[in-house]
C-alpha cells in the first residue's frame, strides 16, 4: 500500500480515537468497570458502529498509540494487523507508515 494512502486511513482512525478520548473523558475516575459506547475507530467512511467496552478494556487499546478498537470485520490488510480478539471487537495495530502516523496523532502525545 503507498504511503499516502496509509497515511490517510491513520488520520481516518485517529480521528475517531480522538471522539472516543472525548467521550472517556466525561466519564467518573469510579466507573472504570462501566461498559461505554465507542466509536468504532476504523478509516471506513461512512461507519457508525459503536461498540460497547468497559473503560478498563479501552484503556489498555489505548496504552499502545498505534492500537485501535474496531467492529469485526473492518481490519484492513496491509495497513495493519489484528493483536486482541474479543466477543465484540478487535484490536489492531498500525504498521509501517501508518503506525508512525499513528503515534504522531495520538491526543495522549
Amino acid at each position: 500500500m503507498d504511503g499516502e494512502r496509509s497515511e490517510r486511513l491513520a488520520r481516518n482512525e485517529s480521528t475517531f480515537r480522538d471522539i472516543n478520548e472525548r467521550i472517556e473523558s466525561g466519564r467518573l475516575p469510579a466507573e472504570a468497570s462501566k461498559e461505554l459506547a465507542f466509536c468504532c475507530e476504523c478509516a471506513q467512511l461512512g461507519c457508525n458502529q459503536l461498540i460497547e467496552v468497559s473503560i478498563g478494556a479501552y484503556e489498555r487499546v489505548r496504552a499502545n498509540p498505534r492500537r485501535f478498537l474496531l467492529e469485526h470485520g473492518h481490519e484492513m490488510a496491509g495497513v495493519e494487523k489484528v493483536v486482541d480478539t474479543q466477543p465484540k471487537y478487535v484490536v489492531v495495530e498500525k504498521t509501517g507508515h501508518a503506525g508512525e502516523v499513528a503515534e504522531e496523532a495520538d491526543p495522549r502525545g
